[in-house]
């Protein structure tokens, strides 16, 4: 996101974007800002903004459906013995590490 600066209650916006576009790409935009009455810069601050801010979320954040959901907290509450070939590894991870 642009940094910005508090001075005397007025934020500064003060990191640059610069981006090459089609024309087309251009003329959508233009068209874009203007019904939506934003200046360019406005209109496509706000649109990259919100896209960023939804592609972390994506990322970030997992939806489970009530089944998965159920078998996440039983597997928290109850977790399963490791395997025997788990406990192999793990042995010779610490072992490899000198532990």
């Amino acid at each position: 996101m642009a940094t910005t600066r508090r001075q005397n209650d007025v934020t500064t916006k003060d990191a640059r974007l610069d981006i090459r576009i089609t024309p087309d790409q251009k003329d959508l935009v233009e068209r874009a800002a203007a019904v939506s009455g934003l200046s360019m810069t406005n209109f496509v601050a706000r649109c990259i903004e919100k896209e960023a801010r939804q592609t972390l979320q994506d990322y970030e954040e997992m939806t489970l459906t009530k089944r998965d959901s159920e078998a996440f907290v039983q597997a928290l509450i109850k977790p399963s013995s490791p395997s025997r070939r788990l406990s192999r590894a793990a042995r010779r991870y610490k072992e490899d590490l000198g532990r």
